[in-house]
């Protein structure tokens, strides 16, 4: 359940629904399995799994939700291996080459039967909302999965006013500023990873892994042009995590203390070591994340959600 991968949003309105009401709202867009003719599907399903049957798992003010996503795997070789044999029956019979727009069609018929016998693949994904801090912090270590679950999430409720969280100052700035005089905001220390880019030729990079950030190359680097677009962190000696331009956190970890003050909680069950445990990363992320922004200049509150997203 311990998050290792954070893409955070901000609600642009705010967040009103307690509970019992969001839960009221997901069971609404329960997952269902996919059928023999689905590609894939998804849905939401209860955060402990078959240990509750609530769609929401609610602790200090935070709101755990999980969807679950089922996909079909059909490998395109499979595929075009069983089209590249359909083709040759066809032409030998019929002593004509296939047209592109025949075998299109020749394709989708054999998608079509396929599917039925296609493996399964589930996945869930965890995100929780935070009201207090205005803020729906998902556990996705791509974007795109990210955007899935906010679909999801917009589709259940019928309207979503988040954006991705944006700071006043640019990421990279301030990793930069922080690498080249050494010295991090307050709190934070630097780790032994960074990834270097070439301010005109982006595609211009260097990675740095187990090196000391203060040497002297790695300046040298960056004072012929180059910034920093990914940073290892550490938080208090209680968290630490890559951050990189667009103010995502990947590679997220717990210290041992984080992770013995949840274990010196006594849990009977499931349930209980599960709010135990959220209880405690959701307020110590909350605590991080607010020291991180500050570090970063505030939240940036002039964005506004694009005009295609609903109201």
């Amino acid at each position: 359940m311990w998050f290792k991968n954070l893409q955070l949003y901000r609600f642009t309105k705010p967040f009103e629904l307690d509970a019992e009401s969001l839960g009221r709202q997901l069971s609404e867009y329960s997952f269902t399995p996919c059928g023999s003719q689905d590609s894939s599907r998804s849905g939401w399903v209860p955060p402990l799994g078959r240990h509750s049957s609530e769609f929401v798992h609610a602790s200090n003010g935070y709101l755990m939700i999980c969807a679950k996503r089922q996909e079909k795997l059909l490998p395109a070789a499979v595929v075009n291996e069983a089209l590249e044999e359909k083709v040759l029956q066809i032409e030998e019979r019929e002593t004509r080459n296939l047209p592109r727009k025949e075998r299109s069609s020749l394709k989708e018929e054999i998608v079509f039967s396929l599917l039925p016998k296609a493996f399964v693949r589930s996945a869930y994904q965890f995100a929780y909302i935070s009201p207090r801090d205005n803020m729906l912090v998902i556990d996705a270590s791509s974007a795109k999965r990210a955007e899935e679950f906010i679909d999801d999430l917009r589709a259940a409720l019928g309207s979503l006013s988040v954006i991705p969280l944006a700071s006043k100052s640019q990421p990279i700035d301030v990793m930069t500023r922080w690498v080249d005089s050494g010295q991090p905001a307050q709190g934070f220390e630097l780790g032994e990873e960074c990834e270097l880019r070439d301010n005109t030729d982006i595609s211009c990079v260097i990675r740095c892994k187990n090196q000391n950030l203060a040497a002297a190359e790695i300046v040298s680097h960056l004072k012929t042009g180059m910034h920093v677009s990914k940073l290892a962190l550490s938080w208090q000696e209680r968290i630490e995590c890559v951050l990189d331009e667009k103010l995502i956190l990947r590679r997220l970890r717990f210290s041992d203390l984080v992770q013995e003050q949840a274990d010196e909680v006594e849990a009977e069950d499931v349930a209980t070591r599960f709010d135990v445990d959220f209880s405690i990363m959701s307020l110590e992320l909350s605590a991080f994340l607010e020291s991180l922004m500050n570090a970063l200049g505030g939240t940036d509150m002039t964005q506004s959600p694009p005009s295609t997203a609903p109201d």
